[in-house]
């Protein structure tokens, strides 16, 4: 059994520790820490960039992996469509915390439309939501259908949407 220092506070710790029982650190013998992780491209590409790119977890130096592409999937992406837990879809993006052009996610901050828990955009739809057109339980914006404001204006636009008008019908 060989010795090491811990990367994180330098405590001298067993090759075999799952932890550090000093800091907690995981793995704390491991110079980088060396999650699982995935990623794959695309070999068709647009001006350079892969039209799909999958990417999730550390990469062996321990870095966070990123998916860029025009269509960018994992924890984190970026692309024209992503779908990722934290990520910016310029076209779209689907997500726990996007932000995009159309965004839909628990925080959603979108331009156009934006659908979520917390939601912003021109368009916005969620638990708490801010836009010119704001429907939610809280609502901001200049049209806003919400528990306390009740704007016929905002009414029938949201009436006229696919999803949204059987339910304020």
């Amino acid at each position: 059994m060989a010795l090491r220092n811990c990367r994180d506070c330098g405590t001298q710790v067993s090759t075999q520790a799952v932890s550090c029982p000093s800091c907690g650190a995981p793995y704390p013998w491991q110079r980088h820490l060396r999650g699982p992780g995935y990623e794959w491209r695309s070999s068709v590409e647009v001006l350079g960039i892969p039209l799909v790119h999958i990417a999730w977890g550390r990469t062996p130096e321990g870095r966070m992996r990123v998916a860029k592409g025009i269509i960018a999937i994992g924890q984190f992406g970026i692309g024209v469509v992503t779908i990722a837990q934290f990520g910016i879809g310029l076209l779209f993006g689907l997500g726990q915390f996007m932000a995009g052009t159309i965004a839909v996610g628990q925080m959603a901050v979108g331009v156009q439309f934006g659908l979520g828990q917390l939601a912003t955009g021109y368009t916005a739809i969620g638990q708490m939501a801010v836009g010119h057109w704001a429907l939610g339980q809280i609502a901001f914006g200049d049209h806003v259908w919400s528990t306390e404001i009740h704007d016929l204006a905002a009414r029938a636009y949201f009436a006229k949407l696919p999803v949204i008008g059987p339910l304020l019908r």
